[in-house]
């Protein structure tokens, strides 16, 4: 069996929702990502931060990265996945929820990977990566 550990980027780290937009980008061209989760006051993920997010809600809205937090921007409840979740498990969580970029958390709660459309790619079968595509880039009615 195929686990989100087997399949994951590992070494993902969290960024704090009170830390600015600015360092965020930062922190994503320095680890080479472009998505960071986002933590609250007790390690617990509160959102996830994307470059597409920082362009569109906050630069193009006109707004100033040094003064938004990642808290703010932080929408919805987060997706997450065990690290021993079974593949088929990853691959419901991200397409019933349309996401792109999937956290795994460990027994303890903490961040050990991220799962990307890469990873998908490196890792699934043609059929389940169209099946998956099919999902998640068809448009919402």
């Amino acid at each position: 069996m195929t686990t989100a550990a087997d399949i994951m980027h590992a070494g993902a780290r969290w960024i704090p929702a009170g830390e600015t937009l600015d360092r965020a980008a930062q922190l994503m061209r320095e680890l080479d990502v472009g998505a960071l989760p986002i933590s609250d006051n007790d390690d617990r993920m509160c959102g996830i931060v994307t470059d597409r997010d920082i362009v569109v809600k906050c630069v193009a809205a006109g707004h100033d990265p040094s003064r938004v937090t990642c808290g703010e921007l932080a929408e919805g409840t987060p997706r997450w996945v065990g690290a021993e979740a079974d593949v088929g498990e990853v691959l419901q969580e991200m397409t019933e929820h349309r996401i792109r970029r999937l956290p795994v958390i460990d027994g303890d709660k903490r961040l050990v990977g991220m799962i990307s459309e890469a990873d998908l790619a490196r890792h699934l079968s043609d059929d389940q990566i169209a099946a998956f595509c099919g999902h998640v880039y068809a448009e919402s009615h």
